[in-house]
């Protein structure tokens, strides 16, 4: 009878466990297990399956995304960081991906060759500090995001990842700015677009459609994203696009966000609260902002010629963030926020991963 070959069980269930049930070669054989053993279990139709060169899954059928990415992690370096689109869905954001490949951060003294679906990045800006989950290291939201932008080519995509992170709170706007700064130059235009429209007031991927639209236009710059109040200091809602002069108000009403009867009647009472005192409001639903563009146009310019023709509202309106005239704060008229409990920690050198 054939001997059983003897290795470290308890220390090899460890590396699976810590690992996703992924393990490299080399870590197999420092418990004990020979080559021909791991062969055997390489075998067709065997226990194992080859992920990338020396690394392996331990498990049969479709690898899960964090087995793809451990693998590419054991293949480029213990000290990597996984960054880009995975790390950005690990951070629980959707995020356009248009090769499917794991890109993993590594010192320029890496000697290590991109194989497969991992991408190897040499980087002088090798994280500091990084989220971990279990065996996977990975960099923190702002980062992740700015490298995941960076092989994109269409600004709707790199809008839905930016509007992800700033909704469900993964990291501030400086964060983002700080990235683009400091990163490299190649692939950056069209993440320097969508910060620029964050900064013009922009939250969402469909707001930025709509301005893009209103920008190729003939119509008047509006304002975005502004607080508007009444004379006697009422609050009435944030507005995505304002038209001062006219009284007009644009809104995005993107099924996305507003998804529970809760979000639909705060939105009800917004526009009846903005109506009932003069303001005209306009709702576009994104997919009329792609597909019916020139109709909305006319729409908005017909409702603007009208609102210049009747005298001027007194309504104050306050740019979103900011405070009034009289140092009231502007969060005292805000909407209570509907709780998310899909958070992130804040960071710290060695961080665990987001829950979920």
């Amino acid at each position: 009878m054939p001997v059983k070959n003897q290795y470290d069980r308890e220390k090899f269930a460890k590396i699976l466990a810590d690992q996703f049930n992924v393990i490299g070669r080399r870590q197999a054989l420092d418990c004990g297990l020979t080559d021909s053993a791991i062969d055997h279990r390489l075998r067709a139709n065997g226990p194992w399956r080859k992920l990338l060169p020396g690394v392996y899954a331990t498990t049969t059928g479709t690898p899960t995304p964090e087995q793809r990415a451990m693998a590419a992690l054991l293949h480029a370096s213990p000290r990597g960081v996984i960054t880009g689109v995975a790390a950005a869905r690990l951070h629980g954001l959707q995020c356009a991906d248009h090769d499917n490949r794991i890109e993993v951060l590594v010192s320029p003294k890496v000697r290590v060759k991109d194989t497969g679906f991992a991408r190897i990045t040499r980087s002088t800006r090798m994280p500091e500090r990084i989220y971990k989950t279990k065996g996977l290291r990975y960099a923190l939201p702002a980062r992740s995001v700015a490298d995941a932008t960076r092989d994109m080519t269409r600004l709707s995509d790199v809008r839905a990842v930016v509007a992800a992170a700033m909704q469900k709170d993964r990291c501030e706007l400086a964060d983002l700015i700080l990235e683009l700064r400091e990163g490299p130059s190649r692939g950056s235009r069209l993440l320097r677009v969508a910060l620029r429209e964050i900064g013009d007031g922009i939250r969402s991927v469909a707001e930025g459609d709509l301005k893009h639209l209103i920008d190729g236009s003939d119509l008047e710059q509006p304002e975005y994203n502004v607080a508007l109040y009444a004379e006697d200091g009422t609050f009435l809602g944030i507005a995505d696009t304002w038209w001062k002069r006219a009284g007009i108000v644009g809104e995005v009403d993107s099924v996305q966000y507003h998804m529970s009867p809760q979000d639909y009647e705060r939105t009800t009472m917004r526009h009846n609260g903005m109506t009932a005192h003069g303001i005209i409001v306009l709702h576009f639903l994104p997919a009329s902002i792609k597909s019916n563009g020139d109709t909305i146009l006319k729409d908005l310019r017909n409702a603007i010629d009208s609102g210049k023709r009747n005298p001027p509202l007194r309504i104050i309106a306050i740019p979103a963030g900011e405070r009034l005239p009289d140092g009231m704060s502007l969060s005292r008229f805000r909407e209570p926020a509907a709780p998310d409990s899909d958070t992130t920690p804040k960071a710290s050198r060695v961080m665990p991963g987001p829950p979920g």
